[in-house]
């Protein structure tokens, strides 16, 4: 089981590093807080821009998560942490 996490985690960061540009380019960032194997949860901190931005949540659920669920199926949702 801690092989599929690791595997889990290595893909969600994967997907992570190539969204974190587009991000970075608005002022942003996104920083990977943790995965959740068993629930598919992955949990993530706003950064910098997107911090307090309006548009974060469309952001994190329509971009983010979206991209996640699409690359790593075993995603099931993305949540923000303070």
């Amino acid at each position: 089981m801690t092989e599929q996490k690791s595997s889990m985690t290595d893909q969600v960061t994967a997907v992570i590093e190539k969204i974190r540009p587009l991000l970075q380019a608005d002022g942003g960032d996104i920083e990977l807080v943790g995965v959740d194997e068993k629930t598919g949860k992955v949990s993530v901190r706003l950064q910098g821009a997107c911090r307090g931005c309006p548009g974060a949540a469309m952001t994190l659920k329509m971009g983010v998560e979206r991209h996640l669920k699409e690359k790593v199926p075993a995603v099931t949702e993305v949540v923000p942490v303070q």
